[in-house]
């Protein structure tokens, strides 16, 4: 990796007024940010201004949609009406719909994390499980009751995708704060885990050159395979740097 840093963007959630700040604020846990600073990165948080996306693509090596507490919209994916327990964030979805789509059109290295895996399933024309408890039978507590710094459950790892060339296992212990999932993944669309109870945890794409969505949230490096995930990332987004 040369001296410069590679810039990566790092999509931000937004909250309406109270709490923190009686006017609307974004939020993005340090750790989104600490561990790509950690690999080698200069992470860059980006507000949710749609008609900035030809800019902030000038300045970014990679991308990083981060995940949050709410939901894609079903009607980007023809899901129907939505899950009483559906919470939507307009201006954020169409923030990072877009910026992915740009993205994806030039091929920067993309990492999906959690709510980001979804919606770059959706963006990539797949759909998902509105709520994974009335839609999968006997399925796990994919929203933990433990702290999100400790294991949820085991995913098994595809061989011979990406993410088990990046990893080098068939197994890992993730963290799980979801309620929604992957249902068909999109044309092209490689499914990279699942966990016990057949839930998605993770796919891919291998028509670009790094194209990567996880259900969990590695950025708290609660398996080993999760450092050496933001490593393979960075490592690509180093790569493209001129």
């Amino acid at each position: 990796m040369s001296d410069k840093r590679p810039v990566i963007g790092v999509t931000l959630d937004s909250e309406p007024g109270g709490g923190y700040s009686r006017y609307p604020w974004y939020a993005l846990r340090e750790n989104y940010c600490d561990v790509l600073a950690d690999h080698g990165a200069l992470p860059l948080p980006l507000p949710h201004a749609p008609e900035l996306v030809p800019h902030y693509l000038a300045l970014l090596d990679g991308l990083v949609v981060s995940g949050g507490a709410f939901d894609i919209d079903p009607v980007l994916y023809g899901g129907g009406p939505p899950h009483p327990t559906v919470r939507l964030k307009a201006r954020r979805t169409r923030f990072e719909w877009e910026i992915t789509r740009a993205a994806l059109a030039c091929d920067l290295p993309i990492l999906g994390i959690c709510g980001g895996e979804q919606l770059l399933n959706v963006v990539l024309g797949g759909t998902l499980l509105q709520h994974i408890p009335d839609a999968v039978p006997e399925a796990l507590a994919h929203e933990q009751p433990t702290p999100r710094h400790e294991p949820g459950h085991e995913i098994e790892v595809v061989r011979g995708t990406l993410l088990h060339r990046i990893t080098g296992r068939t197994r890992m212990r993730v963290n799980s704060a979801h309620h929604q999932a992957v249902d068909r993944p999109g044309p092209g669309v490689v499914v990279a885990a699942r966990a016990p109870d057949g839930v998605i945890e993770a796919i891919e794409h291998p028509g670009y050159r790094f194209c990567l969505g996880v259900q969990w949230h590695p950025e708290f490096l609660i398996d080993p395979g999760d450092g050496a995930l933001f490593a393979a990332f960075v490592t690509a987004c180093a790569n493209r740097c001129p």
